[in-house]
């Protein structure tokens, strides 16, 4: 079981998240906000965090910046959780240091593979 922390302020789009992935058999932290979902990532060190681009009190941009200083979380994948257009959503993930990007709305069918796909080519630490 992986453990996976999602920020992410839409709570619909974080419950349906979060429901896909427990029925996987991962165990996922929810965080409404930039500042809760960089404490989270910090105390838990979890194995994959998906971020939403347009966060009420920082945006992405941020978040993913703040984490990929921190030394001890390299090792962690950051995707991009957004309904950006994917194009440009591909681009900006790049730009900010994410791993990959997975786009909203979510297909309950292939979401838990796209995130497994992510966790298993993961860098050990």
């Amino acid at each position: 079981m992986s453990l996976i922390i999602i920020i992410e302020d839409n709570l619909p789009n974080a419950r349906l998240a979060d429901k896909v992935l427990s029925r996987a058999g991962h165990q996922v932290v929810l965080a409404q906000d930039g500042e809760a979902g960089l404490m989270k990532v910090m105390e838990m060190h979890p194995d994959l965090v998906l971020v939403d681009l347009g966060l009420p009190d920082m945006d992405g941009q941020t978040v993913v910046a703040l984490l990929r200083q921190q030394t001890e979380l390299d090792h962690i994948p950051i995707l991009a959780f957004t309904a950006w257009p994917e194009h440009a959503a591909q681009e900006m993930a790049r730009a900010y240091g994410c791993d990959g990007v997975i786009i909203k709305p979510i297909d309950t069918r292939t979401f838990a593979d796209e995130v497994g796909a992510y966790l298993s080519t993961k860098a050990v630490p």
